[in-house]
């Protein structure tokens, strides 16, 4: 009787010896693994992670992850540095200032001309959201109804053409506006039509300037759409009747 339980006992014992052959070839597989991953990779934060999971999971003695990064010394520390430190964002502010102050020496500059001449009734200057803004007041230049700069006003039209020379040139906008009066003649259909002629006639006589660059120069027509002043008098209509010039900032750097 007690031979036979002694039988059966052994019968239901479990051999488990193959588990450490088995739990070894694991071992050296996983080993395998972080090696070649380690050679082929040479981001650190990946390798800092895996190395942190698996030193947790087994948690004892010096594993594979406990060896130096496989990365030279000198390189190892750029890419830590480069992980501590935020880049660096771009500043908009640098630019917009020497646009400014660009802008700022020409509205100086022709400032001084307007006082030096007593143009002040004539000519005036204003740094807007788009850039330097020249005023022709008073229907400077034109006749009602004319595109063609008057004689007398010629000498102004080339001693503003002296003032716009800059190094480096900017790119400036020339444009014609007009009153409200309706215009339809065998010379304009529109006042939209006179507006363009009279900015591109007094381009034609700024860039008589063999200094200024033809390149950086355009023409506009606004017609009567764009006033600074109600058309309801004779004052407010003298006063839409005019020419402007805006010299924009030098956004791209090239013109």
């Amino acid at each position: 009787m007690s031979r036979r339980k002694k039988h059966r006992q052994h019968e239901e014992h479990i051999d488990e010896s193959w588990l450490v052959p088995y739990a070894d070839i694991l071992t050296l597989l996983l080993a395998l693994f972080i090696v070649l991953f380690a050679a082929s990779s040479v981001d650190v934060v990946k390798f800092k992670q895996i190395a942190y999971s698996l030193n947790s999971a087994f948690n004892g003695g010096t594993g594979v992850m406990d060896y130096p990064s496989p990365l030279p010394e000198t390189e190892q520390e750029s890419l830590n540095q480069e992980e501590e430190e935020e880049p660096e964002q771009p500043t908009e502010e640098a630019p917009d200032k020497m646009e400014q102050s660009q802008l700022k020496s020409v509205q100086e500059k022709i400032d001084g001309y307007i006082l030096a001449n007593k143009l002040d009734s004539k000519l005036k200057t204003k740094l807007t959201d788009e850039g330097l803004l020249i005023t022709f007041l008073n229907d400077t230049f034109f006749n009602s109804g004319s595109a063609d700069v008057r004689p007398a006003d010629r000498d102004l039209a080339i001693s503003i053409s002296e003032l716009l020379i800059m190094n480096p040139p900017l790119n400036i906008i020339v444009s014609g506006h007009t009153d409200n009066v309706p215009i339809s003649n065998s010379e304009f259909d529109s006042n939209w039509h006179l507006s363009v002629i009279r900015a591109i006639n007094f381009m034609k006589i700024l860039l008589e300037n063999d200094k200024l660059d033809h390149k950086s120069f355009s023409a506009k027509g606004y017609g009567e759409y764009s006033p600074i002043a109600s058309n309801d008098t004779v004052e407010g209509r003298q006063k839409n009747r005019r020419v402007e010039v805006l010299i924009l900032p030098n956004e791209g750097g090239d013109n």
